[in-house]
């Protein structure tokens, strides 16, 4: 059945400019092709995203003419996926800028309340299990629960020129840690970290630090920026013999995963690449903007689409070494990464 998508807000169409406007634009009177290249995503998807958002759109409002929540996830979804300034995908769809930044702040708020549905840390016995033997497959690393790592979104500067959003390569962006499971998964996105901070005071100030401290079984992987925990194996440092070598490779191999999946976030969200200028709101709107495009990549792989668009081509960035202070060491962590190496990596 063909859903009908209007504006009634006449006074928001830009005439005259040669562009299709949404004016009772019908779904199905264009091609696949057009929405993938339009809206980054397959038919059945945006008509998916459409109702499972629409109760949160359609808000009681002052205004009799409001613009219909199948009009607002396409603009805001031509936003996330273009890389474009609001301006230039507002002209393609029809749309006011101005009635382009409502839809890409309604949808966005509306996708964070989503959050909670689509990206949690299930850790009951039978996902454990299926954690373990998916990572495993990856590398042969054993016990894994899932994968870490800290990135960075380039954000204009602040206004008050926070120097805490300052980040180690000298611009400002917002910093989120992520966690995914072998599929790439997100399993844990918190994104409201300044970039000024470092990782590990990241991860101890995050919710996922708390949540983990009870963990009995399995463990987390992160590079050489964080400490070794019972429930997060980092690689050895100065690996002396092959079970060592053997044990880094394993844990490179099946860590890269997370690498994957945020370049494949940014791949599918341009608005998200560096490379394609800044996120010019403040650091709570890009937060949310960005935890926005994490619950459309968790709910997209959950539909049935592809995790991972874009393969790494260029080296991996080697971290430094964190330098522990000795009363940081944790000395049960380390027997226990002795006794791992020895059993499935000699």
């Amino acid at each position: 059945m063909a859903i009908p998508i209007a504006i009634l807000d006449c006074d928001l169409l830009l005439h005259g400019r040669g562009h299709k406007t949404l004016d009772r634009f019908d779904l199905d009177s264009v091609s696949d092709n057009f929405l993938l290249t339009q809206f980054g995503f397959p038919r059945g998807f945006i008509l998916y995203l459409v109702e499972l958002l629409r109760e949160g759109l359609c808000r009681r409002t002052q205004r009799s003419r409001a613009i219909s929540p199948e009009v607002q996830v396409l603009a805001a979804l031509g936003f996330y996926t273009s890389g474009s300034f609001q301006t230039s995908m507002g002209d393609t769809i029809g749309i006011s800028q101005a009635s382009m930044s409502r839809c890409v702040s309604n949808v966005t708020r509306a996708l964070v309340e989503k959050a909670p549905q689509f990206i949690t840390f299930n850790r009951d016995l039978s996902t454990i299990e299926q954690s373990f033997r998916e990572f495993q497959r990856v590398a042969g690393f054993p016990g894994v629960l899932g994968v870490l790592d800290c990135v960075q979104v380039a954000i204009k500067a602040p206004n008050s020129e926070d120097s805490s959003y300052v980040n180690k390569k000298g611009f400002h962006s917002v910093a989120c840690q992520l966690v995914c499971d072998a599929r790439g998964l997100l399993l844990s996105a918190e994104t409201h970290w300044a970039g000024g901070l470092q990782d590990t005071v990241v991860l101890e100030r995050s919710a996922l630090y708390k949540q983990l401290q009870d963990t009995e079984q399995g463990w987390l992987l992160g590079d050489s920026r964080y400490p070794l925990r019972k429930w997060l194996m980092t690689p050895v440092d100065c690996p002396e013999c092959p079970a060592e070598f053997r044990y880094n490779l394993a844990h490179a191999a099946t860590r890269e995963i997370v690498d994957r999946t945020f370049r494949a976030i940014q791949t599918r969200f341009r608005c998200l690449d560096g490379t394609k200028g800044y996120l010019q709101y403040s650091p709570e709107r890009s937060s949310s903007i960005l935890l926005a495009c994490c619950v459309l990549h968790n709910a997209s792989l959950q539909s049935g689409l592809d995790a991972w668009t874009l393969e790494r081509t260029e080296p991996l960035e080697q971290p430094k070494s964190l330098n522990q202070r000795p009363e940081d060491r944790d000395s049960q962590a380390e027997d226990l990464r002795r006794q791992l190496i020895f059993k499935h990596f000699s």
